[in-house]
């Protein structure tokens, strides 16, 4: 039984994207060898090439070629990009050329860990789709709730150090969970006052008379029986993450506005050409689109990182912008802990105000002043939270902001997104986290920004159906 557990992307090198998923099949490979040496011999092989044959032909080998095509096209590789040697891609492509290899080997069992964190929404529509049809065993990690609605069978849910298996999809786990939960409770309140009565009564009666003494040891052998049976444990309930932005009061608008701006990084390949649209702070704006297609590129362009090669963009003079994305953990100094941290970068505030700005964000106690590096992932995005937040924005460009987080917490998020009174612009690949913020779906593409009509759930059935995947 062969498992495959992919953990990160290929090693650069000379080989093309089409290459390095067609070489990953060892056993392909060496069967192909094997009618080399066969086909050779004298005898020409005679029944061990038949067999040979016969495990090439279940192994579906002369179509490798083109199924492998299939699933880096699938993945968003054109021919032009599949053709292209791996160390010329960026660390998330060379991600999906590794994903792209572990579907193509099919193995027995597929062990994925947040597959969709380097995918925009359209490799995350063929993946998810793709998933469906995999007729082995898949074990996937993923923070993203559409995503394992669309792909799983069963959860898995880790807590106290034990497994427990729910039939269903992630919302049906959500809900036998809750309705367990809420009996589990019930059991656990009623044992604990019969447990109390008995208890109470022994304690009284236990030395009375001889009636009284013997319904006494009576309770005492119920008591005894229940123990052993196993009493319902009290429901541990998983701790909530809040976090809170600081609401920042209006601005007059227009606050951000394009007017016919173009954009290329040379002059002969525009990534925008003549775009004009306005942004104000009730503004909630998801950029959707295929990587390459100019997302953080127009965020650069609303911050002022990027200037426009013609046209302008105009910003309110009193207008706060604050952008997250990956690149931002880079810049921690894993040393220093997160209150040391908001100290140096915001120097001359009480510790105290520090303290309730981290904690803001679900940080708290040890982990506000452990050394960072002993941090989680996702304790470190909300490190940057804070770090944002303590600018107080009025206008937050969000790219890739749940990478690192988990589902409850990007909830949190999402609450605390809607509470908020500034403005959003947001990239992700999570369709759940846009369809919970977002009130605009705009598409980047074809050197423009278009508005899409309609929510974003009505854009991945558009997606799919662009793909050929509809059901």
């Amino acid at each position: 039984m062969d498992i495959y557990h992919l953990t990160r992307e290929i090693e650069a090198s000379d080989m093309s994207a089409l290459e390095a998923v067609i070489s990953c099949d060892e056993e392909r490979l060496k069967l192909e060898k094997e009618v080399e040496l066969l086909s050779a011999q004298d005898d020409g092989g005679g029944e061990s090439l038949e067999r040979v044959y016969e495990r090439l032909d279940a192994l579906d080998a002369a179509t490798a070629e083109k199924r492998a095509a299939e699933i880096l096209h699938g993945l968003g590789f054109d021919k032009q990009m599949q053709a292209k040697k791996t160390r010329d891609f960026s660390g998330g492509w060379r991600m999906r050329i590794a994903l792209a290899r572990a579907l193509f080997m099919n193995p027995t069992i597929l062990l994925l860990d947040e597959p969709t964190n380097h995918l925009d929404l359209e490799a995350c529509v063929w993946l998810e789709e793709s998933l469906k049809k995999f007729e082995r065993i898949l074990v996937v990690i993923s923070h993203s709730q559409d995503f394992l609605n669309g792909v799983c069978t069963n959860i898995i849910h880790m807590q106290s150090k034990k497994l427990k298996l729910y039939t269903g999809n992630y919302d049906q786990y959500v809900q036998t969970r809750s309705e367990l939960e809420e009996n589990q409770m019930k059991q656990y309140k009623w044992e604990q006052e019969q447990i109390s009565s008995m208890k109470e009564y022994i304690a009284r009666f236990g030395h009375g008379s001889a009636k009284l003494a013997r319904q006494a040891q009576s309770k005492e052998k119920t008591l005894a029986k229940m123990e052993r049976g196993g009493l319902a444990e009290k429901v541990v309930r998983d701790k909530v993450l809040v976090f809170r932005f600081t609401d920042v009061g209006k601005l007059p608008p227009p606050v951000l506005q394009f007017v016919e701006v173009a954009f290329g990084y040379t002059p002969d390949n525009l990534i925008y050409k003549n775009i004009d649209f306005g942004v104000d702070l009730d503004s909630r704006v998801a950029l959707v689109g295929p990587n390459g297609a100019g997302k953080s590129t127009l965020l650069k362009l609303m911050t002022g990182d990027l200037m426009p090669s013609d046209g302008m963009v105009r910003r309110h003079n009193h207008l706060r912008i604050a952008q997250y994305h990956q690149h931002l953990a880079e810049k921690l100094d894993l040393e220093m802990s997160a209150l040391q941290y908001m100290i140096r970068e915001y120097p001359g505030n009480e510790e105290e105000k520090m303290r309730a700005a981290i904690g803001k964000f679900g940080l708290s106690g040890k982990a506000q002043v452990m050394p960072m590096k002993n941090l989680s992932d996702g304790q470190r995005s909300r490190v940057i939270f804070a770090w944002l937040a303590w600018r107080q924005p009025q206008m937050l460009l969000l790219d890739e902001p749940t990478n690192h987080l988990d589902i409850e917490t990007i909830d949190s998020l999402a609450e605390a997104l809607n509470e908020w009174d500034g403005g959003l612009v947001l990239v992700s690949h999570d369709f759940r986290l846009i369809n919970q913020v977002a009130h605009e779906i705009w598409i980047c593409a074809n050197q423009s920004v278009t508005r899409w009509e309609g929510d974003i759930m009505e854009f991945k059935a558009h997606l799919k159906a662009k793909a050929g995947l509809s059901d």
